[in-house]
């Protein structure tokens, strides 16, 4: 079970990081939108959109990311007072009753809005560069696909939890920094 979950752990890593460099691209077209537009006085008609398109399948493709590595958002005030097993026990719940129809519908009706969008090969109306997007919408029911493996793997390692009283160990990515300064060993100055 483990190795399943790690698996499916590193799939989620893998596409977040894959995907982590629309950030780079999203940067590059600002600065390039910002200088054509006031230095140059020559603004973009793509620029607008293709920003919107970035940032929107980063934030789709980084879900699963977050999710595989527990950096999601947690109102943990009490959480964090409980036993591993009753993490577990309330994380199970909650991914049963909320996650899961959630994850299921953003698939299902991502895919109607896809399958829709790729059959009138839709275009965007913000501006005049009328900017294929229908690509973009695939990421929904993909990311909607997504978040529900990796909802499966989550779903595991609080079944292992609730027997052991020990999660899983999670794959290794990077930390934050209040993490790394909590665990670092005390320096002498």
């Amino acid at each position: 079970m483990e190795r399943l979950v790690h698996t499916i752990e590193s799939l989620s890593v893998w596409v977040g990081r894959a995907f982590g460099w629309c950030i780079l691209v999203l940067t590059l077209s600002v600065s390039y939108e910002v200088f054509v537009r006031y230095v140059l006085n020559a603004p973009t008609v793509w620029a607008f959109d293709m920003m919107v398109q970035m940032y929107g399948a980063l934030f789709l493709m980084a879900g699963p990311y977050a999710l595989a590595q527990d950096t999601h958002v947690r109102g943990d005030v009490l959480y964090r007072l409980f036993p591993v097993k009753w993490q577990a026990r309330l994380d199970f719940v909650l991914y049963i009753i909320f996650f899961f129809p959630g994850m299921l519908a953003l698939f299902w009706y991502g895919w109607e809005i896809a399958s829709d969008s790729w059959r009138y090969k839709e275009v965007s109306w913000n501006s005049p560069a009328r900017i294929q997007i229908y690509f973009f919408k695939t990421l929904i029911p993909v990311a909607g696909f997504l978040l529900i493996v990796q909802g499966i793997a989550e779903i595991i390692r609080c079944w292992k939890a609730m027997q052991t009283g020990i999660w899983m160990k999670r794959l290794d990515d990077v930390r934050e920094t209040d993490d790394i300064l909590t665990h670092a060993p005390p320096t002498d100055f």
